[in-house]
Parts: structure tokens; sequence; C-alpha cells
């Protein structure tokens, strides 16, 4: 089955409006979800509606929630999510934060009682949109153990940076702070595919290119010591500041078991006219320039701007192992 971007997102809203979530919220859902797809990232595209729709069935996701946003000091957005998914409170973040950044020269959402958040640089970009500087840090549930550890502590717990730049796309960078996003494995096992190793340990500790045997272990660190580092400072930014659930405490992302994950989102956006000079876009451009320049030499996020306008001229092609789960559903 192959549909334009209007109409997946409109195919996939109406999927999660079915199955119990407001428009507004299955809105948002699709939204997010089929610019992943767009973008060519599969592990938090489309692949992702069954086991949202079975966090939503089971009730471990409130398809019915409505975000509220407090402003608890005058940078601060804090920002409850309230067991619904994250979209529609990120959503909610994104619209109230350049205001604020604006006024006050820099701005933080903090959202609490959120779920999984997708592809994190669509977020940051739509910031980068509006001319704003911006970083997400988010938690997930355990899935890696702190360096010389065997026990998972710490999630995959993404990041994510957005700058503007004048007249161009965004510079957007995009990673978790383990080797891959857990998201690949779990589009691995849908398509019955083996994963590189190095990727992902199995529950001994051992490496696996069995994708089930790695969701079952932990995943291998980004730059090891590294990069179990990165991922206690995000738990730091997403948990503590924003009082969500820490990665050892919140239930997967993959299935309908247990309560509400819980998990936080630590949003900052900044403006760059807000330093006492304007030369920002002049700087950024000089510096892009001097990567680009480079033969073999790209920026990040390219990658996924050339996916995207592929997929808008040629629509996208929804994953037939997506449209069988989505049947047997219904």
């Amino acid at each position: 089955m192959k549909l334009s971007l209007p109409d997946a997102i409109t195919w996939a809203t109406d999927i999660f409006e079915r199955r119990g979530c407001t428009r507004a919220n299955a809105e948002s859902v699709a939204r997010a979800l089929v610019a992943a797809e767009a973008d060519g990232l599969k592990g938090h595209g489309l692949t992702r509606i069954p086991t949202y729709l079975t966090m939503l069935t089971s009730g471990k996701v409130d398809g019915k929630a409505v975000p509220a946003c407090v402003r608890t000091a005058p940078g601060v957005l804090a920002i409850d999510a309230a067991d619904g998914y994250a979209y529609p409170a990120i959503d909610l973040a994104i619209r109230d934060l350049p205001d604020v950044a604006r006024s006050q020269g820099i701005a933080v959402a903090a959202v609490r009682r959120s779920n999984h958040c997708g592809a994190a640089g669509y977020h940051v970009e739509r910031l980068a949109e509006q001319g704003l500087v911006a970083l997400l840090f988010a938690n997930t549930p355990a899935a890696m153990a702190p360096w010389g550890g065997e026990r998972a502590v710490f999630g995959t717990n993404p990041i994510a940076f957005a700058a503007p730049r004048p007249a161009e796309s965004p510079v957007v960078i995009d990673l978790s702070v383990s080797k891959v996003a857990r998201g690949n494995l779990v589009a691995a096992k849908q398509k019955g595919e083996r994963i590189p190793e190095g990727w992902a340990l199995d529950s001994q500790g051992r490496p696996t290119t069995d994708p089930d045997a790695g969701l079952k272990g932990t995943m291998v660190p980004l730059g090891d010591a590294k990069g179990a580092a990165l991922a206690l400072m995000v738990e730091v930014l997403a948990v503590a500041l924003v009082n969500a659930h820490p990665s050892a405490g919140a239930s997967s992302f993959l299935d309908g078991e247990g309560g509400p994950p819980g998990t936080g989102q630590f949003i900052l956006a900044v403006n760059p006219g807000g330093f006492g000079h304007d030369r920002y876009g002049a700087l950024i451009a000089a510096l892009a320039q001097s990567i680009t320049g480079q033969s073999g030499a790209r920026l990040p996020g390219e990658r996924r701007f050339a996916l995207r306008a592929t997929a808008a001229r040629d629509g996208l092609a929804i994953p037939d192992e997506v449209v069988r789960a989505v049947a047997r559903m219904d």
C-alpha cells in the first residue's frame, strides 16, 4: 500500500481514533510517526503503530489525555503529559516555548508522565524552524547497563539538537546514547532480520545478532564508557529535574504490560538574538560552509531532508507487516 504523506497521516489518525484516541491526539501521533517514516527513521516510524495500539488498548497509555502546562518560573514550563502519548504534550511545549524564549532569552519545558517521544530530531527541528537553537533530552525504559556493570539502569536516552541557518534547512543532530536506537532492534525483529554484532548484548552479557535476544538483554553504549556517562547526564535532566520515572523504574514502550511508563523529556530553547550581537546567522553559515565545502562531508540531518523530499514526491510505502498487524487488531 502506497500513500501520499497527507493520506498516510489521515490513515494513521483514523487507526488511533478508532482505538479510542481523541482526534487531536490521534493526529499528533500520526504526524510524528509519518514524519519519522518519511525521514527514513523506520524504528520510530509506522512500525511503532502495533505497539502503540497495544499500549492504548491495555490502558497503559490514555488516548484521551489532555496535557497541561504551568509556568513555574519565568523561563520554565512544567508540562504534564497525563500518561498520554508524548506527542501532544511536546506539541504544547513547542507551541509555548518560542514566546518564552524570545522574552527571556532561554526557556525550558519539562514534560513528565510522558511516553515514547519517537524521533527526537522531529521536535527540535520544529523549534529551529522558528529561529531557535533547541536541545531535547529524553529518558527511556532501562536497556543499558552502566559501564562495567551488568544490570540495565539507563535507557537509550536520546539527545537531539537543532540550529537554524539563514535561508537553509536547520542543522539537526539526533542520536541515542546507545550505539543504535532500540527501535532498530524492534524493526529488525518485526522483519525477521538479524542485527549487526556490536549493537546489543543478550541477557547473559554476550554479543548477539538476534534482535529478540538483544531486546531481552542490554544495548551497547555509544563510545563505551562515554555513552554510559551521557546516559547518566540525560537521566539527571529528563528525570531528576522533570520529576519523571527513572529509566530503571519505567515500564516498557513495547507492550501493554504494567502501568504507564511515566518517562520525561527536557526541552531547551535558546533565542540567538538574546546574546547582545547579531552575528549568529553569519557565524553558523560560515561553520556550515566549512563542512559542506569538503568533498564527501555533509551536515547532520541532510540525509533525512533528502529522504523527506523523495517521500513528499513519491509517497510512502506502508510496511506490509504494519498493515497486517492493524487488520488483525481491528
